[in-house]
């Protein structure tokens, strides 16, 4: 038994414009060195660009793209006992999934040539929402790397 108090649930914040969880995780994410009013206005400006394009609610297309690229399964490195290393295929759950998911999105979003980050950003989340795109294709790959190696479940 602990003999401190127990730690309090914090509420995670939303951003202020949109008040959505799931923008200020994006937001947290595109962030570097602090610069967090840098991050709202490439999010906000692909927001926009996203807008511009599909002419539908930009929010239904990021939400749709994450959930697009979110994988089910994974792999995990494990060293047996001879000191080889086997890929093993793992469940994720959904926290880890779309944490993920927005990771790959900006990691492909950043590898695209293009002008500046809010677009590359918002043609990412266009393709993801559609099904195609970096994010998607490393999403596949990483399924087909845990189904490959699916005769090693058991070391789990």
């Amino acid at each position: 038994m602990s003999r401190r108090g127990t730690a309090e649930n914090r509420t995670a914040k939303s951003d202020p414009i949109f008040r959505n969880l799931l923008v200020n995780m994006v937001v947290n994410r595109i962030m570097k060195d602090g610069k967090k009013s840098l991050a709202y206005q490439i999010l906000y400006r692909a927001v926009k660009k996203i807008q511009q394009k599909t002419e539908t609610n930009p929010l239904l297309v990021l939400r749709q793209a994450i959930r697009r690229v979110t994988p089910n399964i994974g792999v995990k490195t494990r060293r047996n006992k001879k000191g080889s290393t086997r890929k093993v295929p793992i469940e994720i759950g959904s926290k880890q999934g779309r944490a993920l998911a927005i990771h790959w999105l900006l990691e492909a979003s950043q590898k695209r040539p293009g002008r500046n980050m809010a677009f590359k950003l918002s043609s990412e989340l266009v393709d993801a929402a559609k099904g195609s795109g970096g994010a998607i294709r490393k999403k596949e790959a990483t399924h087909r790397m845990a189904e490959a190696n699916r005769a090693l479940a058991h070391f789990r």
